[in-house]
């Protein structure tokens, strides 16, 4: 999608930091990180949200979750991660392509927000 932000890093039209890709994902750090380890995991199809994923998406949305495990173990945060998928401009989605955050690396309270 020619308008989107993370289509556009997927393409490589504008840079990101990337920690992690696959076949599938890109990973890459967020650019006003709210903790020690605060990464993206995009999937490379273009999925406006949660909300209007199908479940043709579940397979996609796992291999997210997948990829965010695998950068947790990477980075030594096993011990204690967040994964967080902002729903709509209400939850704080400013992105419009479906994308996961992985915060860890401190303490995180519950609850969250």
């Amino acid at each position: 999608m020619k308008d989107c932000l993370f289509c556009r890093i997927i393409a490589g039209e504008i840079p990101a930091k990337k920690v992690y890709e696959d076949e599938h994902t890109l990973a890459f750090e967020d650019i006003n990180p709210q903790a020690p380890t605060h990464v993206l995991v995009i999937p490379k199809k273009h999925i406006r949200g949660l909300k209007e994923a199908s479940p043709e998406d579940a397979d996609m949305i796992g291999l997210c979750h997948l990829a965010a495990a695998h950068v947790a173990r990477e980075r030594g945060i096993e011990n204690g991660y967040r994964t967080v998928l902002n729903v709509g401009p209400g939850a704080g989605q400013s992105v419009f392509h479906l994308h996961l955050h992985l915060l860890g690396g401190r303490d995180l309270k519950w609850p969250p927000g």
